[in-house]
C-alpha cells in the first residue's frame, strides 16, 4: 500500500479507534493529526482553543496536515474540522484515499458526552450543535473516496470493509 488511508469525519465517529485497527491489520504506521498538534504546541486541543482561539488552532492544524501529507503508506487520523480548509483536503487527497466515517448525531453525542476536551460542543444544546456542524461540514465530507457508517459501533467490521473497499479502488 503506497497511498495513505486518511480518515475524516465528525468527532465521535471512531476515527482514532478505526485508525489503530487499520494500522495493526495493515502493518503500517498510524499518524494522529490531533496528537501531533498537541505535541507541537505542548498542550491539549481544548487548551489551544481556550488560550489562542479556533483560528490559531486551524492554522497549526494546516501546518501539521502539510507535513503529514508527505507520508506514504500510513493511516492518518484527522480531526473533525480538518476538512474546513480546502488546502488540507487537496494535500490529503493527493497523498491518500479519503475515508469518511459517519455516525448518527444521537450516537455521536452518546459517545462524546463524557469527554471534556470537546470545545466546539461546550454549549447549552450539544445535540443541536452537532446537527448544525454536521450539516455545515457535509459538502466537505462528501469529497471522500469512501464513506463508512459506524453508528452500530462494529469498528473491527468497519475496518475490514474499508480494507476491502480500498483494495477495489
Amino acid at each position: 500500500m503506497k497511498k495513505n488511508l486518511v480518515l475524516i469525519g465528525f468527532m465521535g465517529t471512531g476515527k482514532s479507534s478505526i485508525a489503530r485497527i487499520l494500522s495493526r491489520k495493515l502493518g503500517v504506521p498510524m499518524v494522529s493529526i490531533d496528537d501531533l498538534i498537541e505535541n507541537r504546541e505542548g498542550k491539549k486541543i481544548a487548551e489551544i482553543f481556550k488560550d489562542s482561539g479556533e483560528s490559531y488552532f486551524r492554522s497549526v492544524e494546516s501546518q501539521v496536515v502539510r507535513d503529514v501529507a508527505n507520508h506514504e503508506s500510513a493511516v492518518i487520523d484527522c480531526g473533525g474540522g480538518v476538512v474546513l480548509n480546502p488546502q488540507n483536503m487537496l494535500a490529503l487527497k493527493k497523498s491518500g484515499v479519503l475515508i469518511h466515517l459517519t455516525c448518527g448525531p444521537e450516537e455521536i453525542l452518546r459517545r462524546i458526552k463524557l469527554q471534556p476536551q470537546r470545545p466546539l460542543l461546550d454549549v447549552a444544546d450539544p445535540l443541536a450543535k452537532i446537527n448544525e456542524l454536521l450539516q455545515e461540514r457535509q459538502p466537505y465530507y462528501s469529497q471522500a473516496d469512501i464513506s463508512m457508517d459506524t453508528t452500530d459501533g462494529a469498528l473491527e467490521k468497519a475496518a475490514e470493509e474499508i480494507i476491502k473497499k480500498v483494495r477495489h479502488e
